[in-house]
């Protein structure tokens, strides 16, 4: 039933739920499967993407879990996408100033440590903590599970979006931040080095 429903719709994303052995070819088949942990044995819940205690919990796992997961999901690819293009143009639009000599513009530490220390507390708070709507809500109001269906928070033109602003924006740090910078000579004759150029820019 599950192939037949794929190659009919082929756009339509489906969910099995199973509980025993016997559905578990079903659940692998399924984009989404969901095993039940119940009197028949664990070989569903085993071979599932998501597995439950009862059928009870699978209105929240789907309108509250599953609905909130795709929302933050979808922010965190464009998000990773858009630091790292801040990150990596101003880089680029050095290359002009360096004659394309290889000259990173970063230090090496600030360089390896961008996305480790400067950028994964922001979008772990978000992760943890940021609700769009209480899971009250989510339970009786099942429009907002709409957009997860339709693909409104994340597609190509929301992607290229984010990866366009990111490029803009990355233009502009480096012209506010490196080019004013750029052969100021401090009240003891010398310039302005690279590693502090450098770190004006990524900070």
């Amino acid at each position: 039933m599950v192939n037949l429903i794929k190659s009919r719709q082929p756009l339509t994303t489906t969910l099995a739920i199973g509980d025993g052995a016997n559905d578990v070819n079903m659940i692998c088949t399924a984009h989404v499967g969901i095993g039940i942990y119940g009197k028949e044995g664990r070989q569903a819940s085993r071979a599932s993407d998501y597995s439950i205690a009862k059928f009870y919990y699978l209105k929240q796992l789907m309108y509250v879990h599953g609905r909130e997961s795709y929302r933050k999901n979808s922010f965190v690819v464009c998000y990773n996408f858009y630091k790292n293009m801040i990150f990596v143009i101003p880089q680029f639009w050095y290359g002009f100033s360096s004659g394309f000599s290889g000259q990173p513009l970063y230090d090496p530490w600030i360089y390896q440590l961008y996305n480790v220390t400067f950028t994964f507390l922001p979008i772990i708070w978000y992760g943890i903590f940021d609700k769009e709507e209480k899971d009250k809500i989510l339970m009786k109001d099942y429009n907002l599970y709409y957009p997860g269906i339709i693909g409104k928070l994340f597609h190509t033109k929301r992607f290229w979006k984010w990866v366009l602003y990111g490029a803009l924006q990355a233009y502009f740090v480096y012209l506010f931040c490196y080019k004013p910078n750029d052969g100021i000579i401090d009240d003891k004759g010398n310039l302005t080095d690279l590693y502090s150029q450098g770190k004006i820019v990524i900070y």
